[in-house]
């Protein structure tokens, strides 16, 4: 007889008393799950509530039984294996024992603050999460927490440091979701990065309900080739020729902003900082097909190696976001 399935924590959010607006990772996998199995994760604060949100509470399993999304944070957290068809309750006073649809059940304290995995800076008045696990972004890419800091103005500095005999890469992601409105950023620096690195802005959701992760992109990169364009507005997925729109982004501070709003992204770079409102355009372009709805995603900046490039990584690079601006 096969043993009875069973779920883990690989990683866990602090505790954190009263509930938050925070979003940070929370991790785990399902022994023993049949392959139409689903998570349904909840967080404690007065109760437990299901996670991320009301409208997506399902996290997807991997062929490799793990599982990764977002979660508010709480004082505990808890996960459910349920099979398909399950009908979660949005909030419960108590955690349901496995019986009928609900195959397996774990949950656990928070971590403490001094030992959570998350490290976090302020930029803008915001906080962001600073990436530590490596990724297949552009192949495959390490990240290093010391590769992202800001400085005595404030200015987020993004790197592609040396290690060893590779480079490693550097990624922040906004520790709320925004939902619709303009988010903008002052850049400087990206324009001349080397040609097998990007620098990249873009949205992203854990969870599984939209293939595409709800990522909208904003990419500064030559992938390799110096002789094509050097920056792409990009709606997911990629592969589909209508998506992206290429365009060239010159030197020095320049501002890049979209503006989402229910089935339409309008994304533009201008010349000069956010404040400038006569800065001359450079590029611009709107989407009006396949634009994702908001979710639990959230934005993130990131400066990596695209490993498929002809003309491999030759230096290392920094860029500077002088200054992020969100508006409803």
């Amino acid at each position: 007889m096969a043993p009875a399935p069973t779920i883990e924590f690989t990683r866990v959010p602090p505790a954190v008393e009263g509930g938050s607006d925070t979003l940070d990772v929370i991790e785990g996998r399902a022994k023993g799950a049949d392959p139409d199995s689903q998570i349904v994760l909840y967080v404690r604060t007065s109760k437990w509530w299901v996670q991320p949100l009301v409208d997506q509470p399902f996290t997807e399993l991997r062929p490799d039984s793990a599982w990764t999304n977002s979660t508010h944070l709480g004082t505990d957290y808890a996960a459910l294996l349920v099979k398909s068809g399950f009908h979660p309750a949005p909030a419960l006073d108590e955690l349901p024992a496995p019986s009928g649809d609900i195959v397996a059940a774990a949950r656990v304290r928070g971590s403490a603050p001094a030992m959570a995995v998350t490290k976090t800076l302020s930029f803008s008045g915001y906080e962001w999460r600073i990436r530590t696990a490596p990724s297949d972004r552009g192949g495959k890419n390490d990240y290093d927490a010391s590769n992202a800091w800001t400085d005595g103005s404030g200015a987020l500095h993004l790197r592609l440091a040396k290690r060893g005999n590779d480079w490693t890469s550097s990624e922040v992601a906004l520790t709320r979701n925004l939902g619709y409105g303009t988010y903008s950023f002052a850049v400087r620096e990206a324009a001349q990065l080397d040609p097998a690195a990007v620098f990249s802005i873009f949205t992203y959701d854990y969870a599984g309900n939209d293939p595409n992760h709800r990522e909208m992109d904003i990419e500064v990169s030559r992938w390799g080739d110096p002789g094509i364009e050097n920056a792409q507005y990009v709606l997911q997925p990629f592969y589909v020729p209508e998506n992206v729109s290429r365009f060239q982004a010159p030197a020095g501070v320049l501002t890049y902003s979209f503006h989402w709003e229910p089935g339409r992204i309008t994304f533009a770079t201008a010349q000069g900082t956010i404040s400038d409102r006569s800065a001359r355009l450079v590029g611009q372009h709107v989407f009006t097909s396949g634009v994702p709805t908001p979710g639990a995603e959230s934005v993130r900046l990131s400066v990596y190696v695209f490993r498929a490039a002809k003309q491999t990584l030759q230096k290392g690079g920094e860029v500077v976001v002088e200054k992020f601006e969100y508006l409803p």
